[in-house]
């Protein structure tokens, strides 16, 4: 009984007391227990022990005592433990900063991610335009097969209509021998007929009887070397047949069956002179046809000079007025001339040349609409340039009441049915039918088709028109071309 007693005592004295050692392990926990050790630490001083003593009802023999020394705390477990706190904050402030690093990385890759759904998207749309320009693309290539096979077509029918085209101009050619040689017949029983007819008047060396329609008699010694193909009949000669047919035995014999008779002008002096202005500064005011010899040129040519209209001195150097003649030709016959010189003709792009090269001349159109109304245009230069160049036109300034269509014109190349220098893929020769200084294609066309009446209808703008007056649906009554020097 007294052994219980005592060990109770003893587990109840170290109950109460208050061992310094206790509080240094549990440093830092919480802030009451440091009050109450330090309340505690300041009752016992100096090591002292408490003694609290029970009485048992039971009386103890001897004295009881108890070892209340407060054990020193262990130092090196708190630097130990210090040592441990500090580097597990040096780890949490290292995971910290890893967690700052993967945050930064999270916010990257949560952009890349946002980023590479928008390239998905616009990979998406490219794919999607792609695929459209695919689509288009073989719809294209289908679509340039089938012109490319229409183009076929269209060559192999050109190719056809050239073929027959060649085989009537052989025809042509023929039929204009023919013609040819009726006509040296009819002139020779003409010849015969005038010798036969002893009541006419006897012919006089120095003028021409005035039913005499092309060549004066002074002109006689000098009309063989004439190289114009100008002629009175619709038809141009083959070049073996020119000297023939513009020698003066023959040139009667061009005569239509019903002729005008125009009679050449009784002249002064026998000429043959450089243009018309000389012709009219030589004293010639009446309006026929001149035999003329262009400066620093070997050739002589005819051609009709106006002298009642504008003060005169114009030569011709083109004329439409009823239809008789047909301008659709050949490079050739566009440049040594065509027609009638007392009605419609083309004096020719090589006398044209030769006539413009000797001075500044000046271009007047005339022309004439199927109500009786007259226009003109008037440019302050005109020349052409040598066949080598095309017979390139060079035009100056407009002046007139007619409308400026020929300017679009100016800079360009003659053109022909056989010769294309225009600037269209196609030959506006054949779609105007005629020759001009095409450009893609005409605002003039003063050598297409005559139509009676005015307006006219056709597959293409043919007719006889100056744009700028009227229209190109409108073919015109009259026109003439005529150059003076300035």
């Amino acid at each position: 009984m007294e052994k219980t007693w005592t060990i109770g005592l003893t587990l109840f004295l170290t109950l109460c007391l208050d061992i310094p050692g206790v509080g240094g392990r549990k440093e830092g926990t919480h802030g009451e227990n440091a009050q109450k050790r330090s309340s505690r630490s300041s009752e016992t001083k100096g090591g002292r022990c408490s003694y609290t003593f029970i009485v048992p009802q039971q009386k103890l023999t001897g004295a009881l005592c108890l070892n209340t020394q407060s054990s020193y705390t262990n130092q090196s477990e708190v630097a130990a433990l210090r040592a441990e706190l500090k580097q597990q904050q040096e780890q949490m402030e290292k995971l910290q900063g890893k967690l700052e690093q993967e945050g930064s990385l999270a916010m990257e890759v949560r952009a890349l991610q946002k980023e590479s759904s928008s390239m998905n998207s616009r990979i998406a749309q490219l794919y999607a335009q792609l695929l459209h320009e695919v689509i288009h693309k073989k719809d294209h290539v289908l679509e340039q097969q089938r012109v490319e096979t229409l183009l076929l077509n269209a060559t192999t029918q050109a190719l056809q209509v050239s073929s027959n085209y060649r085989e009537l101009e052989k025809k042509y050619g023929v039929l204009t021998s023919m013609m040819s040689s009726q006509n040296q017949i009819i002139a020779r029983l003409e010849k015969q007929c005038q010798s036969w007819d002893t009541t006419q008047a006897p012919l006089v060396t120095s003028e021409p009887p005035k039913s005499q329609p092309n060549v004066d008699r002074n002109y006689s010694s000098e009309a063989k070397e004439i190289t114009n193909d100008v002629q009175r009949d619709q038809s141009a000669l083959p070049p073996q047949q020119e000297k023939t047919v513009l020698s003066l035995n023959t040139t009667t014999a061009n005569i239509p069956t019903d002729p005008s008779f125009i009679s050449f002008p009784v002249t002064k002096t026998p000429g043959p002179w450089r243009d018309c202005q000389h012709v009219l500064e030589s004293g010639e005011t009446t309006s026929g046809i001149y035999l003329l010899r262009p400066q620093s040129a070997n050739r002589l040519l005819q051609a009709w000079c106006e002298q009642s209209r504008d003060e005169g001195g114009w030569t011709v150097i083109q004329r439409r007025q009823d239809g008789s003649v047909n301008f659709f030709r050949t490079w050739e016959q566009y440049k040594q001339g065509f027609g009638n010189l007392d009605g419609e003709y083309w004096l020719g792009l090589e006398h044209l040349y030769w006539l413009t090269k000797q001075a500044k001349y000046k271009l007047r159109v005339a022309m004439e609409d199927w109500q009786g109304r007259q226009v003109y245009a008037e440019y302050d230069s005109f020349h052409l340039e040598p066949e080598s160049d095309w017979y390139r036109l060079r035009l100056g300034q407009y002046q007139g009441n007619a409308g400026d269509s020929l300017s679009w014109h100016n800079n360009k190349a003659f053109t022909t049915l056989d010769r294309d220098k225009d600037s269209y893929t196609g030959n506006c020769a054949h779609y105007q039918k005629g020759g001009w200084w095409y450009h893609m294609c005409a605002h003039s066309n003063l050598n297409g088709v005559w139509y009676r009446g005015g307006h006219y209808r056709s597959r293409y703008q043919d007719g006889v028109y100056w744009a700028e007056f009227h229209g190109g649906s409108y073919s015109l009554k009259r026109v003439s071309m005529m150059i003076k020097p300035k």
